[in-house]
């Protein structure tokens, strides 16, 4: 070589010598991919239902689009707008209500038509917290209809605050016509309650009451949770709703944890047959419960891109190595899931090493790194005295 070099001269040298251009790394990983397959759920023969997984996506719904009553799943919209005007944090009881003659007069006619009630008593003292223990648990209509009051002053003032929080949160197809969902006329879709249930679940207060079993609030001592289905396939919420005209109704969140990756899961069964109240609630938790089991069945970790070339480095002087990532890329969800990918790239120099990392490539949440496959050649002495760039 040095023979060679002597013969040439000095342009020989500098050719020699120059620094080598950066190899180039292209990849061919899609955007967005599926997990393979697709996902069947065995959705109520009736009525309407919808599930979705925070953080993963929609798995699905099933019925009418139509919107139906939803019965007392309306005091969700009530606790919301309660919890968002008059915030509650840790274990804060916040401002008391104080029960007046009329409030009173309300609860004994309510009485006639058999509603859910709590009895109250003139001058009684309900704190905030209390009063939506009442609302949620054993989805008292008086209550519904006192913090109605003590909010805006008149129940049709507070239902007003409700169409336009539903209007705010884009529930498109409800209609809320009272506080507590006992009238026909407040109706509401499965697609939209999941709206709202995902933002009521913000509030930790909201989260903590609805997953209580029993509470004690003044006058009505122990109330307890008509929600049958707490605690039962990690089920912790929200509320139960049942009318002649709305069915058995049940808007829920449950908690599922899968390859360490913890998910909660909210959903609504809504409008399901029954001749009354428990037989309406059976049928909604018989439901609630199949979709469940299924679920936990389908959502799971699914190989997305196994350890498969998915792009190569390249030197200037026609020499190459595969990119592949250093493991499978795993992720949580379900067949049929469309998954973004994101592929973040190392500049290369002008060769690598073999395993060495080039870059990563991530989908929910779940990183892996690119490497190449193995060591790339340096460039022949004829290659480097013959260059032109």
């Amino acid at each position: 070589m040095f023979l060679l070099v002597a013969l040439l001269g000095a342009g020989a040298t500098a050719q020699l010598t120059r620094s080598l251009p950066k190899a180039t790394l292209a990849t061919d990983v899609a955007a967005t991919m599926k997990i393979p397959g697709t996902t069947k759920l065995p959705w109520p023969d009736e009525g309407s239902a919808e599930l979705m997984i925070e953080g993963l996506g929609r798995l699905g719904g099933s019925g009418p689009d139509e919107a139906a009553p939803i019965g007392s799943v309306a005091k969700v919209m009530t606790a919301y707008v309660i919890l968002r005007d008059h915030p509650l944090s840790g274990d804060e009881e916040g401002p008391s209500l104080t029960v007046t003659a009329a409030d009173v007069a309300d609860y004994q006619a309510r009485i006639a038509s058999n509603q859910s009630l709590v009895p109250v008593r003139v001058g009684e003292k309900l704190t905030e917290r209390d009063a939506i223990e009442a609302l949620m648990l054993p989805s008292a209509n008086n209550i519904a209809h006192q913090l109605a009051i003590w909010d805006a002053g008149s129940e049709s003032a507070f239902v007003d605050k409700m169409n336009a929080a539903a209007d705010d949160l884009g529930m498109a197809e409800t209609r809320y016509t009272d506080p507590s969902g006992y009238l026909p006329t407040t109706v509401s879709t499965a697609p939209d309650q999941v709206k709202l249930a995902r933002a009521a679940l913000k509030s930790e207060v909201f989260a903590e009451i609805v997953a209580l079993p029993s509470a004690t609030i003044p006058v009505a001592g122990k109330i307890r949770n008509y929600n049958d289905l707490l605690g039962v396939q990690g089920v912790f919420g929200i509320k139960t709703g049942s009318t002649d005209e709305a069915g058995g109704c049940l808007l829920f969140a449950a908690r599922l944890t899968v390859g360490g990756r913890k998910l909660t899961i909210v959903g609504a069964v809504f409008n399901q047959p029954g001749l009354n109240t428990p037989e309406q609630l059976a049928n909604v938790n018989r439901e609630i419960k199949r979709l469940l089991r299924a679920v936990r069945q389908t959502v799971k970790q699914y190989t997305l891109l196994p350890a498969d070339p998915v792009g190569e480095v390249r030197t200037a002087w026609g020499e190459s190595t595969p990119v592949r990532p250093a493991t499978p890329l795993k992720v949580v969800g379900w067949p049929g899931l469309s998954v973004p990918l994101k592929v973040t790239t190392t500049a290369p120099g002008a060769s690598v090493a073999a395993g060495e990392p080039v870059g990563t490539v991530q989908a929910s949440g779940v990183r892996v790194d690119l490497r190449a496959d193995g060591a790339i050649a340096d460039p022949s002495v004829w290659w480097r005295l013959t260059r032109t760039s």
